[in-house]
């Protein structure tokens, strides 16, 4: 009887196993990298061709508010991989991150060069729970010692520390320099197609057991290269205007969709299809601006800026899901939710306890259910200047409302999102109130994750001459004072503009090493029916007076001569620009001021 009962026990254990087993989804996670949130047909595009997301999106739910833990890459991996905000981690920036500059006001906080071995990683929890763990792609979290090996992942293909690879096309080397797994690619063979390839290869050879697969691509992340026969299926780029026309982009993002697709249809020919969760995302927003050849990548719009900015296109992703999980196919879900969410949503699905500590929440009951998750913020740090123009600063999402505060200065800038997705009316001065509230949140939030603030440069040295002894003044380079007026940094602007409002005004500071006189010339632009204003430059008790003039578009830039300012001394300097009087819509926009010494 006893050995009769304990061979029954036996045998209802391995039947609960093998049930368990089987219950337990798949798991594939993609990862684009710099791809904008409405860069996908499902998303809106009409210029990209991605066939095999919008089937993923119809088949499953498509976030429409969904965010990145951070404006740019390695930050929010790491939230990926541990549900952890980047500030908590301090690992707030790419790896190793862009170094200090004499241009820069603060100096950046010293991050953690690697996702700590201490942190409890999505692989660990996957592989701890008896799943084969596999890594193919991109890593970026750091290098020897701290690798997808160490991290809970029992193969690695094409990862290390590196944000870039070595190449787009086979052979994948460089300088002597090999991307792991990939040395018997065929010459030519491109890396988006080789790394399906491989997560084929990894489908198949696991195919029998649980597996948690995570697929980072390289693509759409510069340099800027694709096939050239999928480059020509689109047409040539002309003058960006703020609209999605880059073809080499266009066929990057074709080659990702493509590799999708192959993932997806190796599933269903292996009958897995229906037993694995499929999420697809990105790192951070679109690469708007001009960084490198090529560029800039794509068009955020409406939404304002893309990568490098805590504004919605630096930050809003793509979010698909698909899977047996109670996922209904062909929803749509608006609520706000972070990358730091992906670790306890597929915890609860994968019948894991998300460890302690973490900062995001499970969405599996509001997407199985459409039950509201509880009321909470989301919070964004980063202490760092971005390559494509971004200053320190941190923000909070709470309800419709974004309030985002810049370390440089405490300036704050309040958004209705709801009614207004573009940014484009700070309502700072309204909603005082309200303004408050948020950042004394955001003032706590950065205090209970122990944030590093940036911290005062001494070597601070803004706008210096240069070469030939002549200052120029970049749009970029400007405080801006006010609600509206604002620097615009996408390239067919470049500029301060959306001055519609007298009221704000611009300063600039400047270094002088060779005193004398300088003729001051600056490059404006005005629309139609926007002449007329009167606008003061300022430099100590020196004034330039000038009445501006219609140009035919506030980016139809021209030259004007402002005058000549008389700098006596070698110092720092600050130059204002203020409206006195504006009869029409705008000002004016002003992309650069260039102080010429004259010859003595």
């Amino acid at each position: 009887m006893t050995v009769h009962a304990a061979f029954v026990g036996l045998l209802l254990t391995c039947l609960m196993t093998t049930f368990c087993s089987a219950a337990r989804p798949n798991v594939v996670l993609i990862v684009a990298d710099d791809l904008g949130a409405m860069d996908l047909g499902c998303y809106g595009s009409k210029f990209h061709r991605t066939p095999h997301l919008d089937q993923l999106a119809a088949e499953g739910v498509r976030f429409t508010q969904a965010y990145a833990a951070c404006p740019v890459c390695s930050p929010t991996r790491a939230a990926i991989m541990t549900g952890k905000y980047p500030a908590r981690l301090h690992l707030t920036d790419w790896l190793p991150g862009r170094p200090d500059q004499p241009s820069q006001e603060l100096n950046r906080p010293v991050i953690r060069q690697e996702l700590p071995l201490e942190e409890t990683t999505l692989a660990e929890l996957f592989r701890d729970a008896g799943y084969v763990t596999g890594h193919i792609g991109k890593w970026h979290l750091g290098g020897e010692g701290f690798g997808p090996l160490e991290q809970g992942f029992q193969t690695n293909i094409a990862g290390d520390h590196t944000g870039t690879p070595l190449s787009y096309f086979a052979p994948f080397e460089r300088n002597g320099r090999k991307m792991a797994g990939l040395s018997d690619a065929p010459t030519g063979e491109y890396l988006t197609d080789r790394l399906a390839i491989e997560a084929e290869k990894f489908i198949e050879a696991n195919h029998d057991k649980p597996f948690f697969l995570y697929l980072p691509h390289y693509a759409v992340h510069t340099p800027l290269q694709a096939p050239e026969a999928m480059v020509a299926n689109y047409p040539a780029a002309g003058t960006f205007t703020g609209q999605q026309n880059n073809p080499i982009y266009a066929a990057m993002l074709e080659a990702l969709d493509n590799a999708v697709g192959k993932v997806r249809q190796k599933l269903a020919d292996r009958g897995l299809l229906d037993n694995t969760v499929i999420i697809f995302t990105s790192d951070n927003g679109g690469l708007a601006t001009t960084e490198g050849p090529k560029t800039p990548a794509t068009s955020n719009a409406p939404l304002r800026e893309g990568k490098g900015w805590l504004y919605e296109g630096g930050i809003r992703v793509p979010l698909l899901m698909r899977g047996p999980v109670g996922i209904k196919p062909g929803t749509m879900q608006d609520t706000p939710v972070c990358s730091i969410d992906l670790l306890p949503t597929l915890c609860e699905w994968c019948g894991r306890v998300a460890p302690p500590g973490i900062d995001g929440v499970s969405l599996a009951a509001l997407i199985r259910n459409d039950e509201a998750l509880a009321p909470r913020a989301l919070y964004w740090h980063y202490p760092h200047y971005a390559n494509q123009g971004g200053r320190p600063g941190g923000a909070i999402r709470k309800g419709n409302y974004k309030l985002i505060e810049y370390y440089e200065d405490g300036r704050q800038e309040l958004f209705d999102l709801k009614a207004d997705p573009r940014e484009s009316r700070n309502l700072h001065d309204e909603l005082h109130v309200l303004v408050s509230s948020l950042h004394g949140e955001l003032e706590y939030w950065r205090r209970t994750v122990n944030a590093q603030m940036p911290t005062p440069n001494p070597q601070y040295e803004p706008n210096p001459p240069g070469k030939n002894g002549a200052i120029e003044l970049r749009a970029k380079t400007a405080r801006v004072h006010g609600l509206q007026l604002r620097y615009e940094p996408m390239p067919h602007k470049n500029t301060l503009g959306f001055w519609v409002r007298p009221e704000d005004w611009a300063e600039f500071a400047f270094t002088v090493k060779q005193p004398g006189k300088y003729r001051v010339e600056a490059l404006i632009g005005c629309g139609n029916g926007s002449g007329g204003s009167e606008v003061q430059f300022t430099v100590d008790d020196q004034v330039m007076n000038y009445t501006v003039k219609e140009t035919g578009g506030f980016q139809a830039f021209e030259p004007v001569d402002l005058g000549v300012l008389d700098l006596a001394e070698a110092k720092r300097y600050q130059l204002t620009v203020k409206a006195i009087k504006k009869p029409g819509p705008a000002v004016m926009d002003l992309r650069r001021m260039t102080l010429t010494p004259m010859e003595q």
